[in-house]
């Protein structure tokens, strides 16, 4: 199962460590796949079992959740579908007429005015239909590679690595990578984590990251897959 180019430095996971097993990504992902079973699936995963899974109920969705608490995303996106699901009919809507729907999201009102800049340009100038291209989704204002590829991967079934806070966190917490920003995350999963894992990566690492290697204080004690851990970075923990 082997995609992998070799990276250009090697994270901590390709160093012995003592008291730690070799990382292995494979027995690592199944063990994280069985620890976030009981909890909620992150939001665009969770939507899109719910049927909302076109790639402009994806991306609307994904502007959404943007700083904003999967807790609030969901009620958020349901609330906003049910007045207007397809780009024309969003499109009829004013700006203020999507703010209301998607409060309390954050920075609502800038999210209403880029959902209603995309529903009108998707219904005026893509005959209606959001396509799967990673060119248009960015063009965009306001869409970026995060959300762009993680749509691709949910409503297009594409193999792409969608890098937010928690996959950026925690694969840096393992030492499987070694960097900076979730854009260099990006490139250095791309080089090394095989394409079977793209897409389901961070539909595991955000709840994971939420419930169990939490930014502050990660849950070490109770972690599934401390043993391959190399805990970069971790101070105190629970």
């Amino acid at each position: 199962m082997s995609n992998r180019r070799a990276p250009s430095r090697a994270a901590a996971a390709d160093v012995d460590a003592p008291g730690k097993r070799p990382f292995d990504i494979d027995q690592v992902l199944a063990r994280v796949r069985e620890a976030v079973r009981p909890f909620p699936k992150a939001a665009m995963f969770a939507l899109a079992d719910d049927g909302y899974a076109s790639v402009f109920e994806q991306l609307v969705a994904c502007i959404i959740s943007i700083r904003t608490l999967d807790e609030v995303t969901i009620p958020a996106v349901k609330r906003l579908f049910a007045v207007a699901r397809a780009p024309g009919a969003m499109a009829e809507l004013t700006p203020v007429e999507i703010e209301r729907l998607i409060a309390p999201s954050t920075f609502a009102d800038v999210k209403a005015r880029q959902i209603h800049a995309i529903a009108r340009r998707t219904r005026d100038d893509l005959g209606g239909v959001l396509p799967c291209s990673y060119d248009v989704l960015t063009g965009f204002h306001g869409v970026g590679p995060k959300c762009a590829n993680l749509v691709l991967g949910v409503a297009c079934g594409e193999r792409r690595i969608s890098v937010d806070v928690h996959v950026h966190r925690i694969t840096n917490r393992w030492g499987y990578v070694a960097t900076r920003t979730p854009e260099a995350t990006t490139a250095a999963l791309e080089d090394r984590l095989p394409h079977a894992y793209w897409v389901e990566i961070n539909q595991l690492l955000v709840p994971f990251g939420k419930h169990v290697c939490t930014d502050a204080r990660p849950r070490c004690s109770a972690c599934a897959v401390l043993e391959f851990c190399r805990q970069v970075g971790v101070g105190d923990h629970r």
